[in-house]
């Protein structure tokens, strides 16, 4: 800062706003508004690298703070009002553009430049009161810059929250439509890696305050998340390319008492819609098993699925389980289907097959190879069964 001159013997202190100041502060407004887009660019990075239009923007940002304090000046005994007009000529969207820590570096530089050049511009005895007047208004000016920008933030925050309610229903609803890709990546939607759905109930809906911090969980849980909130049910999307099914985990005590559902991971946010069906059928059917886990894969519950008309898991278990049973050599699916319909016994399947119980056993292994389920485990051989059921059905083929 250049230093202050020493007031001359016998002057006196020139009035807050005096003409003389007021006329010269005037006249050096343009020279301070040059210096200010001179600092701008030697000192922020940031506006260095902004886009041609939006630099112009925040220009005429720091020429209007200039501007309106010219004006606020002529009369420093009024509180200063309409600083908020400072910003109302740059777009709303500038706000996405620079953050409220770039407006107040703005801000600073702007009053940096003022107070430099304060000692040139006042009038012998008016420096004081010209860099206490900056001082005052640079005050209100970062007030109104975060208000600009909590008020945008609300807005924003607004729209953001309905978009995505938006978005979570018509991955539910299985919307073929080509506009969702655009519309997650306004929500900030990478679109890396997998996907899959999550979904649960609380024991009350959710407040303003509960959905924020079930929003934050969710996404420094996953690369990629969508929250839907429906009433006292919980729509979880999460998306990326590290461990989808542990952060779904890592997110079970988000939920109220009864069952979670974890969807199949997709490759993509295309097929979120079919995660979505099985979490959701997987909700409705958990009840049929009182023993699940918690949370549970939609997919452990694909006989219950069956059983309230769930398409997608009845050809599921034909696709994984009966198909490969019944296209393999060595009786398989005849060991299995003895196995099953004598009480899971070996000693009586074997009787009724006319083998020695270790072939029995090592048909049951083959069988536990080809579908992945274990008919020596009691939950697992329930699955095989009621694939059998459903394969053996005209419907199935």
């Amino acid at each position: 800062m250049v230093p202050a001159r020493p007031r001359p013997h016998g002057a006196t202190a020139t009035p807050p706003g005096s003409p003389a100041n007021l006329q010269r502060v005037r006249d050096g407004s343009g020279l301070l508004a040059a210096a200010a887009l001179r600092r701008l660019d030697e000192e922020l990075p940031w506006y260095r690298s902004l886009p041609a239009e939006d630099r112009s923007w925040v220009g005429l940002v720091a020429q209007s703070g200039i501007t309106a304090f010219v004006t606020w000046y002529a009369d420093p005994a009024v509180p200063p009002h309409g600083v908020g007009e400072i910003f109302s000529a740059a777009p709303t969207d500038l706000t996405r553009s620079i953050s409220l820590q770039h407006t107040l570096q703005l801000v600073r530089i702007v009053v940096e430049v003022v107070e430099t050049h304060s000692d040139q511009l006042a009038v012998p005895g008016g420096e004081r009161d010209l860099r206490e007047a900056v001082l005052r208004y640079s005050r209100e000016v970062a007030f109104s810059a975060a208000e600009v920008y909590a008020r945008a933030a609300e807005v924003r925050g607004a729209w953001d929250a309905r978009l995505e309610a938006l978005v979570v229903d018509a991955i539910i609803r299985g919307d073929d439509d080509n506009s969702l890709r655009s519309r997650v990546s306004a929500l900030g939607w990478s679109g890396r890696g997998s996907v899959l759905v999550m979904v649960g109930t609380t024991t009350s809906p959710l407040d303003e305050v509960r959905a924020a911090e079930l929003r934050r969980a969710t996404r420094r849980a996953a690369e990629d998340a969508l929250v839907g909130i429906q009433g006292d049910r919980i729509v979880l999307v999460l998306g990326g390319e590290g461990d989808l099914e542990a952060a779904a985990v890592a997110l079970l005590h988000r939920f109220g008492p009864g069952p979670v559902i974890i969807g199949p991971t997709m490759d993509n946010l295309d097929d979120a819609p079919r995660s979505a069906a099985a979490a959701l059928a997987g909700l409705e059917a958990a009840p049929a098993w009182p023993g699940a886990p918690r949370p549970v894969l939609a997919d452990e519950l694909l006989p219950e699925r069956v059983l309230i008309g769930d398409s997608e898991a009845r050809r599921t278990l034909v696709r994984q389980a009966f198909a490969p049973l019944e296209s393999a050599t060595g009786a398989v699916l005849e060991t299995l289907s003895a196995y099953l319909s004598t009480g899971r016994s070996l000693e009586a399947a074997a009787r009724d097959l006319y083998v020695h119980p270790n072939t029995v056993r090592y048909r049951l292994r083959k069988v536990a190879e080809l579908t992945g389920w274990d008919p020596l485990d009691a939950r697992e051989s329930y699955v095989l069964q009621v694939a059998l059921a459903v394969g053996r059905l005209p419907a199935a083929h």
